[in-house]
């Protein structure tokens, strides 16, 4: 087995992928006649970069099949990181224009409007975050390289549909009111504090695919609730920060709208 320092890949797809948002995101501006704006700028192309580092080199070879903990790291950033600061990233124009063609047809925005709103979307993200972290599912995952790009695209996808209440510019499908988005962002980490706190309390090894830890001096059962606890502590954490954000954007429009 390899040492830690040796573990290094790009996957090429995924730098393409990355490279073909950034470059549609600057010729939408340029095509709209304007400067993109720094701050979405900052934030959408922030997610890109994030993503990239993610999902390529030692970081993302210790997820395969090495450390448990690595691959936790994956998944949080796929699903708490990379979904708000992609979607706030997009100025509301742009937004529209994304969902436009699928709003187009009766069928496709019928589906749109029902995954977008707070319970499908929320409870399409807890079923695939419950079954990626299954022992089974996870095991293929670790075997199959399709699997694993499957599993990662269906957490980031439905993880964006989960933020989409929240953080959404679109005026066509809109995030929920203010006092609204308080409620949902209470739940909202439930879902994987049900899956950490699953794997935290094992009493055996789930995931016995992963041989890497003895690298670090640890045992398998150590890494897999290291591994638990970093699923924990940011599925609490994050909606709390979000929490704070929308609660002073709606004291600050109330005070604009009594001004």
């Amino acid at each position: 087995m390899p040492g830690l320092a040796t573990w290094t890949s790009v996957h090429p797809e995924v730098v393409l992928a990355v490279g073909a948002a950034a470059a549609a995101y600057a010729w939408a501006w340029r095509v709209r006649g304007l400067r993109p704006a720094p701050a979405l700028a900052t934030r959408f192309l922030g997610a890109l970069v994030v993503l990239l580092v993610t999902l390529n080199g030692p970081l993302h070879d210790l997820a395969e099949g090495a450390l448990f903990t690595a691959h936790m790291v994956q998944h949080l950033v796929l699903a708490l990181v990379v979904p708000p600061l992609l979607v706030s990233g997009l100025p509301a124009w742009m937004a529209d224009g994304l969902l436009a063609p699928v709003l187009a047809r009766r069928a496709t925005a019928a589906v749109v409007r029902v995954v977008t709103r707070p319970l499908p979307a929320l409870a399409l993200y807890a079923i695939a975050l419950v079954a990626w972290h299954l022992p089974g599912p996870h095991a293929a995952i670790l075997t199959s390289r399709g699997w694993h790009a499957v599993a990662h695209l269906s957490l980031l996808a439905t993880a964006i549909l989960a933020w989409w209440p929240i953080v959404s510019p679109s005026r066509r499908a809109p995030a929920l009111p203010y006092a609204a988005q308080l409620l949902y962002i209470f739940v909202f980490g439930m879902p994987m504090t049900v899956v950490a706190a699953m794997i935290t309390g094992a009493e055996h090894v789930l995931y016995p695919l992963y041989d890497g830890a003895g690298l670090l001096g640890l045992s398998p059962l150590e890494d897999q609730r290291i591994g638990g606890v970093l699923m924990w502590v940011p599925s609490g954490v994050i909606p709390l920060v979000a929490f704070t954000i929308v609660f002073f954007r709606w004291v600050a429009a109330e005070a604009d709208e009594t001004a």
